[in-house]
């Protein structure tokens, strides 16, 4: 929904631009029939220049890939997740404002139907029907092919009433009043599409007016008839009324002189102010390509559990299982004869492959799917695996291998994962799907911390409870349902001390943090 109202404000914006064209430089001019085009294209338009957007693609190679830390990634998560106050306030806002709008022009079209409907009809050799109401003061007015007045005026058989409503018929006034009022509805908290809305019906009575006189009715005789017709009722904006607009513009109107053509070359205006709404809607997508060089990994020894960083992803947390569900199924490696050579691989184009759902969602694939190797974290082995591979014009995955190998062990993990991932968005050159190179580099990295202590204190108690063990916090011997009760946070280290000296158990020893 805020998609949305971003879009609709951006319709705001053009609607009060193309207004204020329309007021500085045409709505002084005769050219009703063009004012009239004018209004209602450039309503129109505010709709749907936001849509048109022009997308430009720029290619950057970097040399270095950044990370971010998981930290960061759950504080992103966070943030999104609490929607704020006004994000909900908003919406419902403009929709109590789009329903009120909508329910009066709604309102306004039964009212109408159900005058025509109760009133006597009399069909006219041109297709219009007019309509007789009893009521006395309601003035002339005209909705699609029908025309209403009372029976005074219908008795008295005024051309120039006639003229005027058939006007509107014949110009088809009713469908602007529609389609103005719908749009109206949509944008109920912009003055100038109201100001635009009474505009185009002041110009409806315009070209009415215009009408009446082009038939040699006598045009003092019809200003007093519009000055007596003022004080009826109207009442039902969604029909065009002979007694609408302001009296004073409508007179003045009929007494001006025509407009010169040249002065049409107003409508030039709109050619930069179009082109300057396009190039502020227009993007630039940036597409990043790995160039850099495959630097030498150093490892250090560590404890516990892993982290593995894919790429320009995020760094995501791995919880090391225990040794009884630790992955045994062998590694199968891609077959080189089977790789398909059908076309080459492009390593940049314009629309560059996407994993389904984005790199967040790459991000939780790899965090669900890697598992660290039991032997790798027991040799406290760690580093960046590089892998590359093809993504196909159907989106599936081809060709990986290892572009910067760590070890075995860690090579074979990465590239199970990557080949085991789902068809990707393929990439496209051209408007057309290509086979593209990609790069995932995976981190394997050992970490300790005061959780991790915990843990592996729990695992090792329960390899050493067939033999039997000690569990020692602090110096004091413990049962093992006590580290349930332990704060993570609170330990300092734990280790495991051999039995000795006649012990015939080992012992796990706990040391806490010391307390200020």
């Amino acid at each position: 929904m805020i998609d949305f109202l971003i879009y609709d404000a951006k319709v705001a914006v053009l609607i009060v631009v193309f207004y204020m064209f329309y007021r500085l430089l045409l709505s002084r001019e005769t050219f009703h029939r063009v004012n009239r085009v004018v209004l209602l294209l450039t309503a129109v338009a505010s709709f749907v220049l936001p849509l048109c957007v022009i997308t430009l693609h720029e290619t950057v190679a970097i040399q270095t890939l950044p990370e971010v830390s998981i930290g960061d990634v759950q504080m992103a998560v966070a943030e999104e997740s609490a929607t704020p106050l006004w994000q909900i306030v908003l919406p419902i806002l403009y929709i109590i404002g789009l329903l009120a709008v909508l329910g009066h022009t709604l309102l306004a079209i039964r009212k109408v139907m159900l005058l025509i409907r109760q009133s006597e009809q009399h069909p006219q050799p041109d297709g219009t029907i007019v309509c007789v109401t009893g009521n006395a003061d309601v003035a002339p007015f005209s909705w699609m092919r029908y025309i209403v007045m009372n029976r005074s005026d219908y008795e008295a058989n005024d051309a120039a009433i006639l003229a005027h409503e058939r006007g509107h018929i014949r110009l088809r006034h009713s469908y602007d009043v529609v389609l103005v009022d719908l749009l109206t509805a949509l944008q109920w908290f912009n003055p100038a599409m109201w100001m635009l809305r009474q505009d185009l019906r002041a110009i409806h009575e315009y070209e009415a007016d215009g009408a009446v006189l082009s038939q040699g009715i006598n045009a003092r005789q019809y200003q007093y008839l519009l000055i007596s017709k003022a004080t009826s009722i109207g009442g039902y904006s969604i029909a065009n009324g002979i007694s609408h607009s302001t009296l004073k513009n409508r007179i003045h109107m009929m007494t001006n002189k025509k407009t010169r053509s040249s002065h049409l070359l107003k409508l030039l205006a709109l050619v930069p102010i179009i082109g300057t709404a396009l190039a502020l809607n227009a993007r630039t997508v940036t597409d990043y390509v790995y160039d850099g060089p495959q630097k030498k990994q150093i490892i250090k020894k560590g404890k516990a559990n892993a982290k593995i960083n894919a790429g320009t992803v995020n760094e995501i947390v791995v919880v090391e299982q225990a040794p009884a569900v630790q992955q045994t199924k062998p590694v199968e490696m891609p077959n080189p004869a089977a790789v398909n050579t059908t076309s080459r691989a492009f390593d940049v184009v314009e629309q560059m492959p996407q994993f389904p759902g984005g790199p967040a969602e790459l991000m939780q694939f790899l965090g669900q799917n890697v598992r660290y190797p039991e032997e790798a974290h027991k040799n406290n082995i760690q580093g960046r695996v590089i892998v590359t591979f093809v993504v196909e014009k159907d989106g599936s995955i081809s060709e990986a291998h290892v572009a910067k190998s760590v070890d075995p062990l860690l090579d074979a993990e990465a590239l199970r994962v990557v080949n085991s991932m789902p068809n990707w968005l393929p990439g496209r050159q051209n408007g057309e799907p290509v086979r593209v190179k990609y790069t995932v580099p995976i981190t394997f990295k050992l970490q300790g911390d005061a959780k991790t202590a915990k843990e592996n204190a729990i695992i090792l108690g329960k390899e050493h409870n067939g033999k039997g063990f000690t569990l020692v916090i602090d110096g004091k011997a413990y049962d093992l349902s006590e580290l349930n009760s332990i704060n993570p946070a609170d330990i300092d280290s734990v280790r495991v001390e051999k039995a000795k000296d006649g012990r015939s158990n080992d012992r796990i020893i706990i040391k806490m943090k010391k307390k200020n």
